[in-house]
């Protein structure tokens, strides 16, 4: 009976290298090296000049030099996930180098390829206690970044792997009608009415009406209904499926921004589906990222679902270079450079996610399995450098903070799951 032992992390949105391996550097190292497979979450774009700006980014042009990967390789990490809303940010040739370094420095990595067969794959990584897998696919993305299926007779896209969200929003008969006369009167469905009757686009169900491009149905009641996409879930459910079939655990890792409501600690419902459709599947473990901060953990079928693990390494205002769409957005012109661009966006540093402390504490999860059940969670509180200038934050610390801890165990109880507190660390017991 072998203990399988694993750690992970949310985004590495990493855009410089870490200046020295100090003790603060090695705390967080051991911690992550005491396991045996070590995810993280990579959000930029690894290139040297490679590419150009797509039209569209993930916010921020994210980008950093091949040279900073030996700061994600130096902490341990041998799996790495490459599906979010970052990996197109300089189009397919940064994609292209972003996979081709990744490859040069030995990671297992997933999520993103030159087609929808690459970037939805399983990959591998062998462990004394076991084989391990890992499938990553994003719910944040554009259309344009979805990576195409190749066919006999024509080449794929290069993308990431979709998790694309199915949404209704529902509302009660008096305001669907309403609804209907205020896109009567704007004219706003004008040219999608008129192409629809052409055939160029499907026709409608008797209950669904499009308000632009929001989906509304006749209800008895008012709100919003979210779900995976079905062809999207089915496929990640079968590659799931595919990987019990070649490894002792399977790790899914899902990136996405989508909140329930207007509180982003909360996940989404299609999220709370699709993390357990993926253990339902076969799945060992979900671990999920990208709204920036935390959200809890929830033990489903004795194996653990990380709702949001929040960041590891957060450097979004050291980025080298930005295109003229960032700047022309903030209203700045040639004359400007990076920091006005970085200064103009956040106020001067007095909005934004680095003014957010919860977006700047995490969490390091390791924990142990036998027999692919959970047995014990740990919960490592880390901080980043909140109220330090830009230049020095963004950099994992080990911190005593139980604060950290106690708010996660708070997100945890809607999901039934109790965090003790232990000299510093979150335990959880099965």
């Amino acid at each position: 009976m072998k203990i399988m032992n694993f750690a992970a992390t949310g985004d590495s949105f990493v855009t410089r290298r870490y200046p020295k391996q100090d003790m603060e550097f090695q705390k967080v190292k051991d911690i992550i090296r005491s396991a045996q497979a070590r995810f993280t979450n990579l959000e930029v774009t690894i290139r040297d000049n490679e590419g150009f700006p797509a039209a569209q980014s993930g916010g921020t042009w994210a980008t950093t030099d091949p040279e900073t990967l030996k700061s994600i390789k130096n902490f341990g990490f041998n799996l790495i996930g490459t599906a979010n809303n970052h990996a197109l940010d300089y189009s397919y040739g940064g994609l292209e180098a972003t996979l081709k370094n990744l490859d040069r420095y030995g990671f297992v990595h997933t999520g993103a390829g030159v087609n929808l067969a690459q970037a939805g794959k399983p990959v591998y990584l062998d462990c004394p206690s076991g084989r391990v897998a890992l499938i990553a696919a994003t719910s944040s993305l554009y259309d344009s970044w979805i990576a195409g299926e190749q066919r006999k007779d024509m080449i794929g896209r290069p993308g990431v792997n979709p998790l694309r969200i199915t949404t209704e929003y529902h509302c009660k008969p008096d305001e669907f009608e309403a609804l209907k006369k205020i896109a009567f009167l704007t004219g706003i469905n004008a040219y999608d009415d008129m192409i629809r009757k052409e055939g160029f686009l499907p026709k409608l169900k008797e209950d669904e009406f499009l308000f632009g491009q929001y989906s509304f149905k006749k209800s008895n009641f008012s709100g919003v209904i979210t779900r995976p996409h079905e062809k999207d879930m089915d496929r990640l459910m079968r590659t799931v499926d595919q990987a019990t079939w070649q490894s002792d655990y399977v790790l899914v890792s899902i990136h996405s921004h989508q909140i329930k409501g207007t509180d982003k600690n909360y996940p989404t419902d299609f999220l709370v589906t699709a993390a357990k459709k993926c253990i339902d599947a076969g799945a060992h473990a979900v671990i999920g990222h990208g709204p920036h901060v935390l959200r809890g953990i929830e033990i489903y079928k004795e194996k653990p679902i990380f709702y949001s693990l929040g960041n590891f390494i957060f450097q979004s205002e050291t980025v080298s270079a930005l295109p003229e769409d960032f700047y022309e957005k903030y209203g700045l012109n040639h004359d400007h450079h990076v920091s006005d661009a970085l200064r103009k966006r956040s106020n001067n540093g007095t909005v934004g996610l680095m003014c957010d402390p919860h977006a700047m504490e995490s969490i390091i999860a390791t924990w142990d399995m036998i027999d692919g059940k959970l047995t014990e969670l740990r919960l490592t509180p880390i901080n980043l450098g909140y109220n330090m200038q830009p230049w020095q934050n963004g950099w994992p610390c080990v911190t005593e903070r139980e604060d950290i801890l106690e708010r996660l165990n708070e997100l945890s109880k809607p999901f039934d799951v109790s965090i003790r507190i232990q000299n510093g660390t979150g335990i959880i017991h099965i």
